[in-house]
């Protein structure tokens, strides 16, 4: 894992391919495309829009939606799995 910053914020890499990030107070997540739908019908999370343009496969999540080391550790397993499927890894 390697450190980058991005996007105003702090980013997360894995083989150069971004996982997730801190942005303010939000979390910064990839996520695969089929798993989009379901991810942003939770509570905390909603499309990622900087400069005011929907980002594809990328969601920010509130610090509400990641209070409890099971809900973090989740938040970054999905932004790995995007980033392994993006690496064919």
């Amino acid at each position: 894992m390697s450190e980058k910053r991005m996007f105003g914020g702090l980013a997360f890499l894995l083989r150069g391919k971004m996982t997730v990030g801190v942005i303010g107070k939000e979390m910064v997540v990839r996520i695969v495309g089929e798993k989009m739908e379901g991810i942003l019908g939770m509570e905390g999370v909603r499309p990622m829009d900087f400069n005011k343009k929907p980002m594809k496969e990328f969601v920010f999540v509130s610090s509400e939606a990641m209070e409890h080391e099971e809900e973090l550790s989740g938040w970054i397993s999905l932004g790995i799995e995007h980033a392994r499927r993006t690496l064919n890894l």
